[in-house]
């Protein structure tokens, strides 16, 4: 056995017999896998700055800046669906590793291509490595850290995925500084949207490395029968009596008669969906419908279309993406102190009313006759302050939360399948969201668009009132389906 060589200091229990826990490893495999959150925000936010440079290099149109943009999506919703199943099948780690791999292929493809049919293939591949991120990287962190501060430690993804977000939407604002415009000519002269997408393989690649470091996830370990490895990860991360236990426990939770398979979404006494699933899907595809990822894909677009330049527009996206991240680290310090769901209601009547407040000043805007369109009065400002008040409560609730809950309410017998569900139809309804917010900005508008995005806002709260179940500080074994 290798138990012995495994055993470290702080991990053995301290004189009330209380396990201790290796915070320090516990903390590097976090950084790690959330690597993937930062890359799912990265290849998500580059496009933010790129749209001119497509649009003239493509000769594109409304719906081409659409399909071209949205082209992600596809395979995102493919990647989350085949990630969680395949995460049951060869581990945690090997497809978070492939992840990394598509990455750093879609990066180097989507700036090179020469024509939007390669550009589209380059972002499905990129997709596919979001979609696998977007599920896998919450249920490893949920899966090797204890209950008692899961819910911050997942709550780190969404930081991540934040962060790379702004660390897009900040090269793309540098590149275009220095170039001249995202249009104009840059390093080896090539034009400068080419190399917001480029500079992407740098993290891409410093993923792939560090995830050769950290370890398999001890519950894909024993569902695979391989518990001597499990006991060794988990004397690692806590002691080797804690491990003793949670081998036990996770064994326990697991079917004795067969590997986990889609089938298990099923009740196998009354043959429905389990309910768990639909709460599930509702809390990823509401996540969705609140429009998030119009602010995130179009910011740019969106504020140059109310009068803004195109650099004050991207100053105003990194504003967003500061804001965010200490929304965020709000989530981190409070989630397991006051719970999951209360946050997620708070920030459901809070972005209600942020969002009807930016449709309200979308409302007021006015076209003069050079055909320039700008937000009359202090309406501009009114609209800025919503709109990144809106940021703030979605990333304070329902951007890191909805992936804490996906990571940890599905019980383990069906946790790889039901975030395959979920994920896909989270990534779906990104796709519905997104493709479409092009064509309704025109017709009906921006004002009746943002007060559908608010409409959903008010729905997601009385359904967390009414189907989302506290998890806070429950160990994942007990979860209930």
């Amino acid at each position: 056995m290798r138990r012995g060589r495994n055993r470290v200091s702080v991990t053995a229990q301290d004189a009330t017999g209380v396990a201790k826990i290796n915070h320090g490893f516990i903390a590097a495999i976090v950084v790690v896998a959330t690597i993937g959150g930062f890359m799912f925000g990265y290849d998500s936010g580059v496009i933010n700055g790129t749209q001119k440079g497509l649009e003239s290099a493509f000769a594109l149109g409304r719906l081409g800046i659409g399909v071209n943009v949205g082209a992600i999506l596809v395979g995102s919703a493919i990647g989350a669906f085949v990630a969680g199943r395949l995460a049951d099948a060869i581990g945690r780690r090997r497809v978070m590793m492939l992840a990394a791999v598509l990455f750093l292929v879609s990066a180097l493809l989507a700036g090179a291509a020469g024509g939007s049919f390669v550009f589209i293939v380059a972002r499905i591949i990129g997709g596919l490595g979001v979609g696998a991120a977007s599920v896998i990287s919450p249920v490893y962190i949920s899966e090797v850290t204890p209950a008692s501060i899961r819910g911050r430690l997942s709550s780190v993804q969404q930081v991540m995925i934040i962060t790379g977000l702004t660390g897009a939407f900040l090269v793309n604002f540098l590149v275009a500084r220095y170039a001249g415009g995202s249009t104009a000519s840059f390093w080896l002269g090539f034009p400068a949207w080419r190399w917001m997408f480029w500079l992407q393989a740098a993290p891409a690649a410093i993923y792939l490395l560090a995830l050769l470091v950290i370890p398999e996830s001890p519950r894909f370990l024993v569902a695979k029968g391989r518990e001597a490895e499990a006991h060794a990860v988990l004397s690692r991360l806590f002691s080797s009596v804690e491990a003793d236990r949670k081998v036990a426990d996770i064994r326990g939770s697991l079917s004795s008669d067969h590997r986990p398979r889609l089938a298990d979404l099923r009740d196998r006494v009354t043959g429905r969906i389990r309910p768990i699933l639909w709460t599930g899907i509702g809390l990823a595809v509401f996540q969705q419908l609140v429009g998030i990822n119009v602010v995130f894909y179009y910011g740019a677009v969106l504020w140059e279309a109310v009068g803004f330049t195109e650099d004050n527009a991207l100053q105003i996206n990194i504003l967003s993406g500061v804001l965010s991240i200490a929304a965020c680290l709000f989530t981190i310090a409070t989630v397991d102190r006051i719970g999951r769901k209360p946050l997620l209601l708070v920030g459901s009547a809070g972005m209600a009313v942020t969002l009807a407040t930016v449709a309200w000043a979308f409302s007021t805007a006015v076209t003069d006759a050079a055909g320039a369109v700008s937000l009359p009065g202090g309406n501009g400002l009114v609209a800025l302050i919503a709109a990144n008040l809106y940021v703030i409560f979605f990333n304070a609730s329902w951007g890191p939360v909805m992936w804490v809950m996906l990571g940890e309410m599905f019980p383990n017998q069906i946790r790889g399948s039901g975030l395959a569900v979920s994920g896909f139809a989270q990534w779906i309804a990104n796709a519905a969201i997104s493709v479409s917010f092009p064509a309704l900005a025109v017709a009906p508008g921006l004002a009746t668009t943002y007060f559908g995005y608010a409409f959903f806002a008010a729905i997601s709260f009385f359904f967390v009132a009414a189907m989302v179940n506290e998890t806070r500080g429950r160990e994942l074994e007990d979860m209930a389906g």
